[in-house]
């Protein structure tokens, strides 16, 4: 089936493809959810001289004023009015001894004389106030079937509730219904989009945020619903340039694994996955690190601190994007490592870290599926992924965050007091598949970086988080 790309990459994404040609597709939701906006940009993205997109308004703004309020998209173009995109009133029509009748004869002329390449009406919800229910669907029924031989795709804008998309009757004759929200979580709104029907192919399934930006109506699509069913197996391990840890991890981290570094705040975690990209820069890989609190030059300042001279690494060969908490969105930050995974191999991915996700998330329902998705497109891609975890420094610990089950591998890097000192030591809670040492390692953070020592005996009480028993001992330095 021919599709009509929408003009949001994102939003055909989720469509699979775009819309179907000579389809009747309802965009609902409340005002101020973006609808029109959607519209429009379908429009401009679609209109040709030779197929125009033609715009009905009912009881709408002013043309004018519409325009006005679209100037400032990049998608829209001012030579195309009047030529490829044409806004027109139907209230006249409406209201005539005519109504509906009028109306539908209208669309219907433009549609076989211009075979128009996009009709919207704009709303169409101000037609329940010209006609009665059944007789509404019929019309619209007849109208779409006759619009569709143009193969036109007939667009119906309206402010419907979600429990109207399951009453009104134009939603039961119509191919597509995108119904659009905007609500509070907190202090933050959030836009999301849902197909709630499309015919004649499948979609991604599943609430996908989106975005209004100067760009227009930018799409998120979930990342759940669009992992890949099949991934190849990869062989080899990814080292973290310590010949002790790839000792202790039997030569590194498994190629294709998800691993969960888990550890209070300033024990290390951060350059341990900083390390790990390191050993691939080295290596001549490609690798990616997703920031939520350090901007790209604090990671490099923090990278050539601990000896690794990344001034000369290329932003092709090492990308670091940083999104700022107060802004992160989960389908975001998941369309942006799905982005830079397709634009060129990666080989070593480092997320830093679940905390700021979990707050992203606010629904924590779905952060587990969320963040196993993520580790499954790093490994379809051929890459193999680190994420960062905080967990209190002091007190119980409960589940380290509730996640671990979710990686094939978990480090814990933890402090200890030993006869008054803090030091720092490192536990393979587990690695799947893989031989690996079972006790604490001692390592040391200084000016060149990490270093990692034997292992700490005679300690207890690892699993706890008070002080270790005054039995233990440090290696011999």
């Amino acid at each position: 089936m021919n599709r009509l790309p929408t003009g949001a990459a994102g939003l055909d994404v989720v469509l699979g493809g775009g819309l179907p040609v000579g389809s009747l597709v309802i965009v609902a939701g409340p005002p101020g959810s973006g609808k029109t906006i959607l519209a429009q940009q379908i429009c401009f993205a679609n209109a040709t001289s030779e197929r125009r997109a033609i715009y009905y308004t009912t009881w709408s703004e002013p043309h004018e004023k519409l325009i006005r309020h679209l100037e400032p998209f990049a998608f829209f173009d001012a030579e195309a009015l009047g030529e490829r995109v044409e806004f027109l009133h139907l209230a006249e029509l409406m209201s005539s001894d005519g109504g509906l009748d009028a109306v539908a004869a209208e669309i219907l002329r433009q549609s076989f004389e211009a075979r128009p390449a996009v009709v919207v009406i704009d709303s169409s919800k101000a037609l329940h106030d010209v006609i009665d229910p059944d007789a509404l669907r019929r019309a619209i029924y007849d109208l779409a079937s006759r619009v569709a031989l143009s193969e036109a795709v007939l667009i119906l804008v309206g402010e419907y509730s979600a429990e109207e998309t399951r009453s009104q009757p134009e939603f039961a004759v119509a191919d597509g219904i995108l119904q659009l929200e905007n609500e509070a979580n907190g202090p933050v709104d959030r836009r999301w989009l849902r197909v709630l029907k499309l015919r004649g192919g499948e979609t991604s399934t599943g609430q996908h945020s989106f975005h209004l930006t100067d760009n227009g109506f930018e799409v998120f699509p979930r990342l759940e619903s669009a992992l890949p069913r099949r991934v190849a197996t990869q062989t080899g391990r990814a080292g973290f340039g310590s010949e002790r840890l790839n000792a202790a991890t039997g030569g590194g981290i498994p190629r294709g694994d998800s691993t969960l570094l888990v550890g209070p705040s300033g024990v290390g975690k951060t350059l341990l996955g900083l390390a790990f990209i390191a050993a691939g820069l080295e290596q001549g890989e490609r690798c990616l690190h997703i920031s939520f609190q350090e901007t790209e030059t604090q990671v490099r300042e923090k990278a050539e601190a601990a000896g690794w001279e990344w001034s000369t690494v290329s932003d092709e060969q090492l990308v670091i994007k940083q999104i700022p908490p107060v802004e992160l969105d989960l389908d975001q930050v998941g369309s942006l490592i799905r982005a830079e995974l397709e634009r060129g191999e990666v080989q070593r991915v480092l997320v830093d870290s679940l905390a700021e996700l979990a707050f992203a998330a606010r629904d924590t329902e779905r952060l587990p599926a969320y963040v196993w998705a993520l580790g499954g497109f790093v490994r379809a891609a051929g890459g193999t992924a680190i994420f960062t975890n905080e967990i209190a420094a002091l007190g119980q610990s409960s589940g380290l965050g509730g996640l671990s089950f979710l990686f094939n591998n978990v480090f814990f890097l933890r402090y200890l007091e030993l006869h008054s000192e803090l030091a720092r030591g490192l536990s393979i809670l587990k690695m799947r598949q893989s031989e690996h040492e079972k006790g604490l390692i001692r390592f040391t953070i200084d000016k060149h970086g990490l270093a990692f020592g034997d292992q700490i005996q005679q300690v207890s009480g690892m699993l706890g988080w008070s002080a270790l028993s005054a039995g233990g001992r440090l290696p011999t330095e």
